[in-house]
């Protein structure tokens, strides 16, 4: 092909300019600047081995935090789980009663006023499950193992209070014809069936926990006694454990459930870090390094993403510190993603959601909202003292409480006391107004030691405000609870 005459100088500009005349070193030569230090090039490519080897560690280093996020709600029920196993004893149809705050300090942000009965059925194990669900005043659900509502039980659920036979059908099994059940189909072979009792009488109470049955559909002829377990005082914990035992946990779990469609580009990713189904975990000494070092990391991201919220509704109300606990559906999905984000900022500090705990009809269900800094935007200190005056007459049916976790741990607060929570149920000290001033600090205040919580030198905490029954004024946001305000001991007893 001819060229146009004066097109070779043109021609040879034009690749000058490109760099690509011989002799012309690329622009590309330097190395290049980034967040992981410089980066070494050659022809425009990773200079050598050790450089290459450093890009394939921070990549693996990246996926392993991103990793941890998306693991924390499947990790949480998979501790949770073996806990109940290994501290207990528990088998796929026993429920374990959580009824005291030293019972309650292995779950995540458990309230301290109402028991809690649970247990983690393997479907696998025992085919379609019967949950004989008994009527009365209470609050219960199925999860799936990714903290998933799968069905609400008791005053929220389809039973509306009245009780009803749930039959749950796991992955792979045939629901059977089964007109007098409500068949329940799980998408995780292991899920978590629990619910609290909210009648204020202990004995009703009582009753209602002994009328719940669980029990494999095949022996409904003969159904036996569901086992009752309590903790007794043994300690346990579900907190997700930290380190190179946070993967252990995972890869457990994973190698027990079938793996979703939303989640194969994640199980990509812990490939090369060790974890793939139907393999032994067995990671090599890179490997083991970068699980633990992306647990550490991946941690702090999440805690930074549960006590300093970003998302933008995640305020209750503009001057106050007071925000959303859970700002996610229940099923986890978004119009156009997978609610990672959020996901992981209520997974980290709490466990499981049902309908009842994001409903939007007043009087029914319950709210959650979480301090985790005063009003000036400090952490709460456990070594200082706090004063929160709540308004008078919270905008609640039932009634309101105020409990403190430990911020490490995320569990209620171990002062040695056992006490983690004041409620509208207690005999508080009430102001002329009818507020109510709740105190937090190492010491009781003179008069009001009705109203205290002991927090725990050198230890941060956070507080949930709950509203069982919330009524409109917590939905339009028109009830204002103000800040933690710190208070010296003259302060804290003025009125």
């Amino acid at each position: 092909m001819t060229k146009p005459e004066g097109s070779h100088a043109s021609f040879a500009m034009l690749l000058l300019v490109m760099g690509m005349v011989a002799g012309t070193p690329p622009a590309t030569a330097q190395p290049v600047e980034t967040r992981i230090g410089p980066i070494p090039l050659q022809l425009g490519l990773p200079a050598d081995e050790a450089t290459r080897q450093k890009l394939y560690d921070e990549l693996d280093f990246q996926r392993a935090t991103q990793a941890y996020i998306w693991a924390l709600p499947i990790v949480s029920f998979a501790q949770w789980q073996h806990a109940a196993q290994t501290a207990f004893g528990a088998h796929d149809t026993d429920v374990v009663l959580y009824e005291t705050i030293r019972d309650k300090l292995g779950i995540l942000t458990a309230n301290a006023t109402t028991p809690y009965i649970g247990g983690f059925p393997d479907l696998s194990k025992t085919g379609p499950l019967v949950i004989d669900y008994p009527a009365g005043a209470s609050a219960g659900g199925v999860g799936d193992f990714w903290q998933r509502p799968v069905t609400d039980m008791g005053e929220t659920g389809p039973d509306a209070g009245k009780g009803a036979r749930y039959l749950l059908v796991g992955p792979g099994q045939t629901a059977p014809d089964a007109p007098d059940y409500r068949i329940i189909n799980a998408p995780t072979s292991n899920v978590f069936v629990a619910f609290r009792v909210l009648d204020p009488d202990p004995e009703r109470g009582k009753e209602l926990v002994g009328r719940f049955r669980m029990y494999p559909y095949g022996d409904r002829a003969q159904p036996p006694a569901t086992r009752v377990l309590k903790p007794e005082g043994r300690p346990w914990s579900q907190v997700p454990p930290r380190g190179f035992a946070y993967w252990e946990r995972l890869n457990d779990i994973l190698q027990r459930e079938p793996v979703m469609e939303r989640d194969r580009m994640i199980m990509a990713m812990l490939k090369p870090l060790g974890i793939e189904k139907g393999k032994a975990f067995e990671p090599d000494a890179r490997q083991r390094r970068i699980l633990e070092e992306g647990a550490r990391v991946g941690e702090l991201m999440a805690q930074v993403k549960s006590f300093t919220k970003r998302e933008a509704n995640a305020r209750y109300r503009p001057e106050t510190r007071w925000d959303y606990v859970i700002l996610l559906d229940p099923s986890q999905e978004a119009a156009t993603y997978s609610e990672l984000d959020e996901r992981a900022d209520y997974t980290y500090e709490a466990v499981t959601t049902t309908k009842g705990m994001v409903t939007r009809t007043p009087g029914v269900g319950q709210a959650y909202l979480g301090a985790y800094q005063d009003g000036d935007g400090h952490w709460l200190d456990g070594g200082k003292s706090y004063r929160l005056r709540v308004p008078a007459n919270p905008p609640a049916k039932l009634f309101w409480s105020l409990t403190v976790y430990d911020a490490d741990q995320r569990v209620l607060i171990d002062n040695g006391r056992d006490i983690a929570d004041r409620s509208s149920r207690q005999d508080l000290v009430r102001n002329a107004d009818g507020s109510v001033d709740i105190h937090v600090g190492p010491a009781a205040p003179k008069g009001f030691e009705k109203n205290w919580i002991p927090s725990v030198p050198g230890r941060a905490w956070f507080a949930y405000f709950r509203l069982y029954g919330p009524l409109q004024p917590y939905f339009d946001r028109t009830f204002a609870l103000p800040d933690f305000v710190p208070v010296t001991a003259s302060e804290a007893t003025s009125r």
